[in-house]
């Protein structure tokens, strides 16, 4: 555990001002002139609590990141009570899209639409989240949903249509939660997701242990009561392998967890679940055929992969040690990158043939996480 090191990392941080810069990880890594891999970027949302913003990064064919841009998303960053370092306490707060990027601005409980050209970003629209501190969204095709943790909950659906959102009749749906706005970390929800096949939209509440699964209608509208399904696990972040088996980080037993979603919207787990050893995995990011997932309350990447059999394998409990608080992922052509709260910087890491993890780049002067706020939110073209 490296507890020392992160609560040293809370004192001496603060919402950081000035100019945000990217510095290569090593002195014989390659130059990023020349050597610009098209148009792909990476973008970090700040949650900055008086004014939202998203920075761009241009991403080399190296991996390398270098400052592109900061872009104001027209609404407040805000945080869930009480946690430990991740303010949002959620997967998915920032999603990449085709040539749409989509922000929540958990402060003022509303939706950010931006159009992606390269490295610039224009905002098409702000549109009210449906509910109380929205925490998480994600897309499907032209449909897109909003997951909002305070109060009740909600998950609130969109009919995306020329980069504009349009809120589906029938398409907001409560949580039945208890937890006053602000909602305590713990007990928040923590991610919204679509199904591969488009038929369902899962949510996960952390300390209560459920995986909602709600059926889409044809018009995108919400089942009125969601498939409740127990994960004693603790499930936070989640995804879906290739084989569109459900991948889920568990915060409690700090372990991944395999399952098959029938086409009643149940859950049945496959092979035992795998933990990893370290504390506070909440997120989970799939690059090819290896997973990797944040351990916050250690400061690690721990890596897997689907076995022969179907079974998860444990490959590396520390595939990397970020030394800053790690919380969301993304990947961008081959390499993983990982949102620091505690330190402030972004680390992107080549996904090697093994999937071991190699530092190529490190991107700082992000706002460090303090006083129950910083960044949440990492995606990429």
């Amino acid at each position: 555990m490296r507890t020392n090191r992160i609560i040293s990392a809370f004192v001496i941080a603060g919402l950081t001002g000035g100019v945000i810069a990217a510095s290569a990880a090593s002195a014989d890594a390659p130059s990023t002139s020349s050597q610009n891999d098209g148009d792909h970027a990476v973008f970090v949302q700040t949650n900055k609590p008086l004014g939202n913003t998203v920075v761009v990064y241009d991403r080399d064919r190296n991996g390398q990141l270098s400052l592109a841009g900061e872009f104001q998303t027209g609404g407040l960053g805000g945080a869930t009570v009480g946690p430990p370092v991740d303010a949002l306490a959620s997967q998915g707060s920032l999603i990449f899209h085709e040539d749409l990027l989509f922000a929540v601005n958990a402060g003022s409980n509303t939706v950010t639409v931006f159009r992606v050209d390269g490295d610039r970003l224009q905002r098409l629209q702000v549109i009210w989240s449906g509910g109380l501190l929205p925490v998480s969204i994600t897309v499907h095709d032209d449909l897109v949903y909003a997951l909002n943790a305070g109060g009740a909950g909600a998950v609130q659906g969109y009919r995306l249509d020329n980069g504009r959102l349009t809120p589906i009749k029938g398409g907001n749906r409560s949580l039945g939660l208890n937890n006053a706005n602000p909602p305590a970390f713990a007990t928040a929800p923590a991610q919204v997701g679509i199904s591969p096949n488009g038929r369902f939209v899962l949510v996960t509440t952390k300390t209560l242990n459920v995986i909602d699964s709600f059926a889409i209608g044809r018009g995108g509208e919400l089942a009125r009561r969601p498939v409740a399904n127990t994960d004693e696990g603790g499930p936070f972040g989640f995804t879906f392998d290739k084989r569109g088996k459900l991948l889920v980080a568990e915060t409690t037993a700090n372990a991944v967890t395999r399952f098959q979603l029938s086409g009643d919207g149940t859950l049945t787990q496959i092979g035992p679940s795998v933990p990893n050893g370290q504390q506070a995995t909440c997120w989970i990011q799939r690059v090819g055929r290896f997973i990797y997932v944040a351990n916050a309350g250690s400061s690690t990447i721990s890596s897997y992969t689907v076995g022969a059999d179907g079974n998860l394998v444990l490959l590396d409990a520390v595939a990397a040690d970020t030394n800053g608080g790690s919380i969301d992922m993304t990947t961008s052509g081959g390499f993983l990158y990982v949102q620091n709260a505690a330190a402030g910087n972004v680390q992107g890491y080549k996904v090697n043939d093994d999937g071991s993890l190699t530092l190529v780049t490190t991107a700082t002067g992000l706002p460090q996480f303090a006083n129950g706020i910083g960044m949440e939110g990492i995606a990429a073209s």
